[in-house]
């Protein structure tokens, strides 16, 4: 793995305790892993995932375990966070940890954000929101740096005169998350990166080109922003059981609708027992081969992506990694 691509394990609070989610984070650390992403959650997709920590505990725990860079992929600072929140706990973090630290934020989904009992609005609502966040905790981390009150009054927020007092030397980077192209402009004008799942690749080098777009209209350069990119795959030693954990564990990946507006794991599980093997063709690799793997994830560097975080779906994390360490991230080039 040259040093212009970094690949990061994706430590998945969704099926771990939190302590076994650090320790692996660690022990893919140790293996040759470059960092970590870890999402913001309140409930897991599926009941069969089992958990849900809060990601900022165990973001500050792998911070003590490991020392490459960690994120949450993505936080969503809108419904259950007020953005000052989220802009104090990334400060904090980013303080505790010096340059390692990243802020994914996001424009949530309801199976998370509609526990408070609020109105959940449509997508073009929910992404206008985002950006308004966005736009918050830009001013927070400039206030912690000029030591300067800041306040905001907008559509969706107010904030009153305030500043944030703890703050590292410089401001965590912003990266916003997106899937769709008209996001994916926004984002390029008005955060500092962007992070995209793994779809179809057609559809990803499209995200690419409007984010592009998006930060040359704001005059920056694409090229050195930071690019960041989760793959799911599911790698076990026979194709038969990677294919039953793809199944058990993740059905979401081959459901070819958003999910957004789902609002209980229970209702998510009725409607994965639909899917079927072929369902996940072009939308998650599935292969005890770690060639194959390794071909795919190739593809996504190619495209330009400086950030990508592994997450293979099944329980069998430490054979994974493994495997991996020694088969895929050697192999890979930018």
């Amino acid at each position: 793995m040259t040093s212009s691509l970094r690949v990061g394990y994706a430590a998945m609070l969704e099926q771990f305790p939190p302590m076994e989610a650090v320790e692996l984070s660690a022990y893919a650390e140790s293996k040759g892993f470059s960092g970590v992403m870890a999402a913001d959650h309140y409930q897991p997709w599926v009941p069969q995932q089992g958990q849900s920590s809060f990601v900022w505990n165990v973001l500050t725990a792998i911070g003590e375990r490991t020392t490459g860079d960690m994120g949450p992929g993505v936080s969503t600072p809108t419904f259950r966070w007020h953005p000052a929140m989220v802009a104090q706990a990334s400060a904090t973090l980013a303080a505790m940890y010096p340059g390692r630290h990243w802020l994914g934020i996001g424009s949530g989904e309801a199976i998370n954000e509609h526990i408070t009992g609020q109105y959940w609005p449509e997508p073009h609502e929910r992404i206008n929101r985002m950006f308004e966040a966005v736009e918050i905790i830009r001013k927070l981390f400039i206030s912690g740096l000029t030591r300067r009150d800041v306040k905001h009054s907008g559509q969706y927020y107010r904030l009153e005169s305030t500043r944030l007092w703890t703050m590292p030397e410089q401001a965590p980077e912003i990266l916003v998350a997106t899937n769709g192209p008209i996001t994916a402009r926004r984002a390029g004008r008005a955060a500092d990166g962007l992070i995209t799942e793994g779809a179809p690749y057609d559809k990803t080098a499209s995200l690419l080109t409007r984010f592009a777009e998006g930060a040359r209209e704001a005059g920056k350069d694409a090229s050195a922003m930071t690019r960041t990119l989760q793959l799911h795959l599911s790698w076990a030693p026979t194709d038969e059981e990677a294919m039953q954990n793809a199944l058990t564990e993740w059905p979401i990946a081959a459901m070819r609708f958003p999910k957004g507006d789902i609002r209980s794991p229970f209702e998510l599980e009725q409607l994965t027992k639909l899917v079927r093997p072929e369902d996940f063709e072009g939308r998650m690799v599935i292969s005890s081969d770690p060639d194959v793997h390794r071909a795919h994830i190739q593809r996504f560097a190619d495209l330009g992506f400086s950030r990508i975080y592994l997450h293979n779906v099944g329980r069998n994390q430490r054979d994974w990694i493994d495997v991996f360490s020694r088969d895929v991230l050697p192999k890979l080039s930018r």
